[in-house]
């Protein structure tokens, strides 16, 4: 039942249109949340990022770099690794729906690093049945996203990067649903980052470095669940920009903080009116603009189409606030905060994390803590990732 349940909530999200909730109020404040196809992409795939409060666009760089800011790649030290993620999904419900992610990154040279991602998100077993209740079959939705990046140095401060992505998404097994035979969605789409970073000398005697990143990912064609292509939903083209300042506190003791602001660059839903009518017969948009526009039109307007002015645009610009802690690059502590508006989602949570490094080998290990009634998909669940390092690999094997 708990299966149903869900895959009833994800055809309705598929099969409306992108339209403002004006009658939903929550402690007096209208609800207006953005949403897209594949929110898969916009979940924090590893364990290191998910203790700092989901973010990581100029975080020290690591494996796990592609859905950060894949310009990280270039400033990784070692020649080559992997990675496997692994966060359970809605634990608290249900027990087979879980996020996998696997990375792998290769320095060709000095100056060029080239980086793989696969991420795979499925949905479990689910049991569609039709109108009256009658079994249709058992059937696995699933989702993924392939990446390949080349990220490049620019400079000896500046790095750039781009990166490309096919998306999968197969949520309706070919099912009708209202009357609408359904088929998977596929898209393609590219992010193009940057990430600076450079020694300061701001605490007298305290070593530090300060970086920043931008990364504006998911510009790509929008996506369509059925086979007439009527109606087809943007995917979550996400602008995301940030600082980091590490101090180096001694030869053994090092602490990061850094911050992510993150905006959607997909239409608001406007307002509608419930009595005026266009002449094709669709509602008038009261207040706001109309989102049914093309790609670089929606990004283009995002910024300004709001139907609540410039103080709803100032409320769609989320953030992640972290910190890490390391000791000798063995243990790592980490903690962080994720804000998100009342309006715009209400995602509000803490994170804690550890980390630790031997040899060849690194494991992460994340946890999330809500601060809001609202339920969260990954509360109670431990996230972990494993890392290879297999540069250190090949040398360990070489005679000296």
């Amino acid at each position: 039942m708990k299966h149903k349940i869900l895959l009833v909530a994800l055809l309705a999200a598929f099969t409306l249109e992108l339209t403002a909730q004006s009658s939903i109020e929550k402690n007096g404040q209208t609800l207006n949340t953005i949403t897209t196809a594949v929110p898969l992409l916009m979940i924090g795939p590893d364990a290191r990022a998910g203790g700092m409060g989901d973010g990581g666009v100029a975080s020290t760089p690591d494996i796990n770099s592609m859905h950060w800011n894949a310009a990280k790649y270039s400033r990784i030290k070692d020649d080559m690794g992997f990675s496997f993620n692994y966060t359970p999904w809605l634990r608290n419900l249900v027990n087979d729906i879980n996020l996998a992610y696997v990375s792998f990154y290769k320095r060709i040279d000095n100056v060029s690093t080239v980086a793989a991602t696969l991420r795979y998100f499925s949905l479990g077993e689910i049991t569609f049945t039709n109108d009256v209740g009658d079994p249709l079959g058992t059937y696995k939705p699933n989702e993924f996203a392939v990446d390949a990046a080349y990220s490049r140095i620019l400079t000896d401060k500046l790095s750039l990067a781009v990166a490309g992505r096919f998306i999968y998404s197969n949520l309706t097994q070919g099912q009708y649903v209202q009357g609408v035979e359904t088929s998977a969605g596929t898209s393609v789409a590219a992010d193009v980052s940057l990430y600076w970073e450079d020694e300061v000398n701001w605490f007298a005697s305290t070593p530090a470095s300060f970086a920043w990143g931008i990364n504006i990912s998911n510009i790509g064609n929008k996506i369509s669940y059925s086979k007439t292509n009527i109606e087809r939903d943007f995917i979550p083209t996400n602008f995301r920009i940030g600082p980091r300042l590490t101090l180096d506190l001694d030869d053994y003791n090092t602490i990061s903080f850094q911050v992510d602001v993150n905006k959607l660059l997909v239409p608001t839903p406007p307002i509608y009116s419930d009595s005026l009518f266009n002449s094709d017969g669709s509602r008038l948009i009261e207040e706001g603009m109309n989102p049914n526009v093309s790609v670089v039109q929606g990004m283009m307007q995002s910024w300004y189409d709001a139907p609540g002015g410039f103080s709803e645009e100032m409320r769609e610009f989320s953030f992640a606030v972290g910190t890490e802690y390391w000791y000798t690059d063995v243990l790592a502590l980490r903690g962080g905060f994720y804000y998100e508006d009342l309006t715009k989602g209400n995602r509000k949570y803490a994170t804690l994390g550890v980390g630790l490094r031997y040899n060849v080998f690194g494991l992460d290990f994340s946890y999330l803590i809500p601060v809001t009634a609202d339920q969260n998909p990954l509360q109670n669940t431990l996230r972990f990732s494993l890392i290879f390092n297999l540069d250190k690999v090949g040398k360990s094997n070489t005679p000296e």
